[in-house]
């Protein structure tokens, strides 16, 4: 039967991430970076014989690649589709994420959901806020499936975004934030958009895995750009963590 076909490869990659180290590797590595098996074993807090099994799992499953420089192995998701399928199913989940007992743990994710890479893209309260505010502004339209528009393709020449081009990855896609459960832009465009952020030091990455912070330069040119203020970066009730301008 037609609809049998896709069966064992959906039940093959549900199994990959239905173990909680294997999905917490996955996470991880949505920063867009490569990772040894050391650093991810520390993040997850497991064994190095065990991270070296569920590493060999996750590369035959075709979710993960291996790079290898030198005599160091490093690991990273196998392409920008494994990405959002991670985030998209992360998002999926169902009620809010518990909250963390420890401050440390609560740090960390409050940076997380305020502002942090999803692969290449930005995601949490920054992302949606840059999605949205292109939207309101004519740089994308949200009718039809979302896209550019003629005024975003002038905007995005006039910022000097460097998108890719020849790719078979679409310029703009729309994926489905965990922590915002609303959508932030992906695609070349998303990539671009975030790399240059990183480049003209808006953003900065921080200690911890993922979370990005928004610089006073940054909030400035987001403001410029988009209207973005500092408080359409706080989210209802969130608490304030040193180091974060908003």
């Amino acid at each position: 039967m037609e609809a049998e076909r896709g069966v064992p490869g959906l039940s093959r990659v549900a199994g990959l991430l239905a173990d909680p180290t294997r999905a917490r590797f996955c996470l991880a590595l949505l920063d867009g970076r490569a990772w040894t098996a050391g650093e991810l074993a520390r993040q997850a807090g497991v064994a190095a014989s065990t991270t070296t099994e569920h590493l060999n799992a996750l590369v035959a499953g075709g979710l993960l690649e291996q790079v290898r420089q030198g005599r160091h192995r490093y690991v990273r998701l196998a392409s920008p589709e494994v990405a959002e399928l991670v985030e998209r199913l992360a998002a999926l989940a169902p009620g809010p994420e518990p909250v963390p007992r420890s401050l440390r743990a609560r740090t960390r994710q409050h940076r997380l959901a305020h502002a942090r890479t999803c692969y290449d893209h930005l995601a949490g309260r920054l992302g949606v806020a840059v999605t949205e505010a292109m939207i309101g502004r004519g740089i994308l339209a949200d009718s039809q499936g979302l896209h550019l528009t003629p005024t975003g393709s002038a905007w995005v020449e006039s910022v000097g975004l460097t998108v890719a081009r020849g790719t078979r990855r679409p310029a703009v896609r729309p994926c489905l934030d965990w922590t915002e459960r609303r959508f932030h832009l992906a695609g070349t465009l998303g990539a671009a958009f975030c790399s240059h952020a990183l480049t003209a030091g808006w953003i900065t990455r921080t200690a911890t895995p993922r979370a990005v912070e928004v610089t006073p330069p940054g909030l400035e040119a987001f403001g410029e750009l988009l209207g973005i203020t500092a408080g359409d970066l706080r989210g209802a009730g969130a608490e304030t963590v040193p180091g974060t301008p908003v």
